[in-house]
């Protein structure tokens, strides 16, 4: 693991008493991180914290989402909160087109921030974000966006193995992400799917997840870009009636890699009966990987060095003390789910924080995932034309935490 830079400055400390969280947003990601919140101290050795209090616009709803969460209070106004001398944390649960409003208020107010994926809605945002990540990272204020599936333990495995070079030369990669919760036609209309709101549909929802898993896996960058949107359904049912659809159901990219290597991305919102399918193949010139999240606890491994009578894909059962991050959960063979990712993802960031070392995924990584995204839709406005990219991004370095 590469050696952690020496902070220059300390915010102000708070070693006398737990760390106060707060939490901005209670929706779908918001019930996520606050299962995390609440079980995290239960299964790691991690610093005490404080779920101080909820955010969100509606005071009655928040109100009742704070006491059902575990949330200490509730509050409608995030400037107030992030002023707070007991808020150390904050976490961005808000849609993006809230991100860097939020974001780099509560870094000037030297919070530390966990932020969820993507970055922002737009490419200037996410530029901005980082600088101010970086000016607070100065004083040992630390941030990361939240790329959940960096923490499942079966595709951390897998990049283990990659790094140990089980697999070899990795000569081609295929990631795609697919779910069908907008195959009805008749599927309402939701700020997702407003390019106001939203920055971008499937693409800036699931194929950044995509995306950051081939950078993740292979530690590698990312130097040509070939891309397609797609809308299927270019209506939906809205309130007063039918209303446009101004972001992508669907996308495909191609990337080139510093490596040599290509990977290949699908991502879709209306493929028929995948509910939450992110499916990562890593061929190399010595083995395989195969991992499909709909299988969270397996990952298939081939050793194409083994005699060929003996080859073929064998199941190994994630589930060993180990394995990453699985020494604090159950027996063998007990299975675990797509919540624990959120408690393993706050597990790292909580340990980042006392330890004084920035987080990953950083922002910086999540600009890297911008710039990819950016290159996405500059190819498929110019029919897939290929995008250079080598220069804007850079790769991603970092290593899954000790003792993971």
């Amino acid at each position: 693991m590469r050696t952690p830079e020496t902070p220059t400055a300390q915010p102000p400390a708070a070693a006398d008493r737990p760390l106060g969280v707060a939490m901005i947003g209670y929706a779908f990601m918001g019930k996520a991180h606050s299962n995390a919140w609440r079980n995290v101290a239960s299964f790691f050795d991690v610093p005490a914290i404080e779920q101080k209090v909820l955010v969100g616009r509606d005071a009655g709803a928040v109100a009742e989402a704070a006491a059902r969460y575990g949330w200490a209070e509730s509050a409608t106004d995030w400037r107030e909160v992030i002023a707070r001398d007991d808020i150390d944390i904050v976490d961005i649960c808000a849609p993006g087109w809230m991100h860097a409003e939020i974001a780099i208020a509560a870094l000037a107010a030297n919070k530390h921030v966990l932020l969820e994926k993507p970055l922002a809605n737009t490419l200037a945002e996410a530029e901005t974000m980082t600088t101010a990540a970086a000016a607070a990272r100065a004083r040992n204020v630390q941030s990361m966006v939240g790329f959940n599936y960096r923490r499942v333990p079966a595709l951390a495995l897998a990049r283990e193995l990659i790094a140990e070079g089980r697999v070899g030369s990795v000569r081609q990669v295929r990631a795609a992400y697919l779910q069908d919760w907008l195959a009805d036609v008749q599927a309402p209309m939701t700020w997702r799917l407003r390019k106001e709101t939203a920055g971008s549909g499937a693409l800036g929802d699931i194929a950044s997840h995509a995306i950051d898993q081939v950078l993740f896996l292979l530690g590698d960058s990312v130097t040509g870009v070939s891309g397609r949107l797609h809308t299927f359904v270019d209506q939906r049912p809205g309130p007063d009636g039918l209303e446009p659809v101004t972001v992508d159901d669907a996308a495909w990219a191609t990337l080139t890699l510093a490596s040599g290597a290509i990977a290949s991305v699908e991502v879709s919102r209306v493929a028929t009966g995948r509910k939450n399918a992110l499916t990562v193949e890593i061929y190399g010139d010595k083995g395989a990987l195969r991992f499909d999240l709909e299988n969270l606890n397996e990952l298939e491994f081939l050793d194409a060095t083994a005699p060929a009578r003996e080859q073929g894909f064998r199941r190994i059962l994630v589930n060993e003390p180990e394995h990453p991050y699985l020494a604090a959960w159950w027996p063998q063979g007990h299975i675990i789910g797509w919540e624990h990712t959120f408690t393993h993802q706050i597990r790292d960031f909580l340990l980042a924080v006392q330890g004084g070392h920035a987080p990953s995924p950083s922002f910086q990584d999540g600009l890297n995932v911008q710039y990819i995204l950016d290159a996405v839709v500059e190819s498929a406005a110019a029919n897939s034309t290929s995008i250079h990219v080598d220069g804007r991004s850079t790769s991603v370095a970092d290593t899954v935490p000790e003792g993971a």
